[in-house]
């Protein structure tokens, strides 16, 4: 039995039949769960779905699995579809799916460019859509913004770039009223943009020249008196912005040099987390310095410049390409000065105070914690205990109001690396390691793992949830897990 959407290459796997031979659908076609952008509701990634299972795999409730071709991209759901974002050699993808059966409804492909993976971590199609009723809206960092109504159909394109990020983009667009929002962080030329998400038209473009690494999609906050800000960490700070027009409102100085985690509100705070290497841990700090005080001495050739050669030796050579901003194997002092401004910036999970004008730095900044912070997992606030996990797989919990310790350590049955983010649903949360084991944890701040699920699949994408679900993107497949149905 195959169904007429479903390219030949898909392979999918019915495990819900009545005795008839008829699919039971597990949702209703008219439902629309939030979870239409990366991570779900504002970036939180908290889902009111009830019923998820917390025991699944391949052999157990798993109601259908699809092969897919590569990508980071992470499943984002409305009404009955899921959405995301793959690449075929060098052909970048956009994806349709039929959330109740697994079934490809339609497949998109972007203009033809060469793609690009600076990164082993990261690939061209890492970023999430974006969607709502007037359509799905795709960014790919090797072009730049696409839009299709809900039936594929193009409505339009916008190339960008090309990006001087070395690692790669990955930020996601969101959706603010009518207008679509994309953060763009490299190394020079960063910017915050909004444009129409009818026509494709710019409506302001805002540019963030302190940013110079980073991957974070940004979030929504509601004053108390009913305005929308968009909130954007980057390269040291974190700003605020008026949705209408792009201007900063407020900031906060002391975050890390490179951000590329998405941050969460509860309440009236912001938690964000940053790290940019181990010699940002306060106990490893290096102090450079200036370079008026460098040049004289390093600059052998007297070209005003430094190449390779005479890079001083006070760090890792890691460190020549963090600072060649503009990758021509030379650096000025202007770079050398983003280098020592690197290096003095710190890791950390910070806690901040929303609001004000102007910088709020010195009142705004509640706590912040500097052990085993993520470089790339968001953080997560459920059932008032903030979690992070760390690329390293160490996961940390803290009460969110003193940032005080309650529990460190890895998870049992699923240790290793952590790229996907955690999430919640149903009262339990879901830690996603890099090989594919999806540990379930109870709220309350304990590490102790109720069932850990081995999919055996590499997985770097953040699961999605709707109607007793959890959606799991591995560099396999895409998996649907739920009830059993009889």
């Amino acid at each position: 039995m195959r169904h007429p959407f479903v390219p030949l290459v898909a392979v999918f796997t019915f495990v819900a039949l009545c005795a008839g031979g008829q699919l039971i659908a597990q949702q209703t076609a008219g439902t629309s769960p939030d979870w239409a952008r990366f991570r779900g509701p504002n970036g939180s990634g908290l889902s009111d779905a009830a019923n998820v299972p917390t025991e699944f795999g391949k052999t157990n409730n798993m109601v259908w699995r699809l092969p897919l071709p590569p990508g980071h991209s992470s499943p984002i759901i409305h009404r009955d579809r899921i959405y995301l974002t793959a690449f075929r050699g060098e052909t970048l993808v956009t994806y349709a799916i039929d959330r109740a059966r697994g079934w490809v409804i339609w497949t998109r492909e972007a203009p033809n460019v060469k793609t690009n993976i600076p990164d082993k971590r990261n690939n061209p199609a890492s970023p999430s859509p974006s969607v709502d009723d007037s359509g799905i809206y795709v960014f790919f960092g090797d072009y730049g913004l696409v839009a299709y109504d809900l039936d594929g159909q193009d409505r339009w394109k916008m190339p960008l770039g090309p990006f001087d990020n070395i690692y790669g983009m990955g930020a996601s667009p969101i959706i603010v009223g009518d207008l679509l929002l994309l953060a763009c962080d490299q190394s020079n030329g960063s910017f915050l943009m909004a444009v129409d998400k009818q026509t494709g038209q710019e409506r302001w473009k805002t540019p963030r020249p302190e940013a110079k690494s980073g991957h974070a999609t940004p979030i929504l906050w509601r004053t108390p008196s009913g305005e929308d800000q968009i909130l954007l960490p980057g390269s040291f700070l974190l700003t605020a912005y008026k949705p209408q027009t792009g201007e900063k409102i407020w900031w906060v100085r002391g975050l890390s040099f490179e951000i590329k985690s998405t941050p969460v509100i509860d309440g009236d705070t912001i938690y964000i987390n940053g790290y940019g290497s181990p010699e940002n841990d306060p106990d490893r700090k290096i102090n450079l310095p200036a370079a008026d005080e460098v040049w004289p001495v390093a600059d052998a050739d007297k070209d005003g410049l430094l190449s390779k050669a005479e890079f001083p030796k006070y760090t890792a050579a890691f460190w020549f390409g963090v600072a060649d901003l503009n990758f021509n194997n030379t650096l000025t002092k202007d770079e050398w000065e983003y280098y020592r401004a690197a290096l003095d910036s710190e890791n950390g999970m910070l806690a901040i105070t929303l609001g004000g004008t102007g910088d709020t730095t010195e009142t705004a900044v509640r706590w912040k914690y500097q052990r085993s912070v993520p470089q790339l997992p968001s953080p997560l606030v459920f059932h008032d205990v903030l979690y992070m996990v760390n690329d390293g797989g160490i996961v940390t919990t803290l009460n969110p109001e003193t940032g005080a310790l309650i529990k460190q350590g890895r998870l049992t049955g699923a240790l290793g690396a952590y790229y996907s983010s955690p999430v919640a649903a149903g009262g339990h949360l879901y830690f996603t390691s890099e090989r594919g084991a999806i540990a379930v944890l109870p709220p309350g701040g304990d590490l102790s793992p109720l069932v850990v699920n081995d999919l055996g699949e590499d997985t770097y994408a953040t699961p999605a949830f709707a109607d007793g679900r959890i959606y799991v993107r591995t560099v396999e497949a895409l998996y649907a897990f739920g009830a059993a149905v009889y």
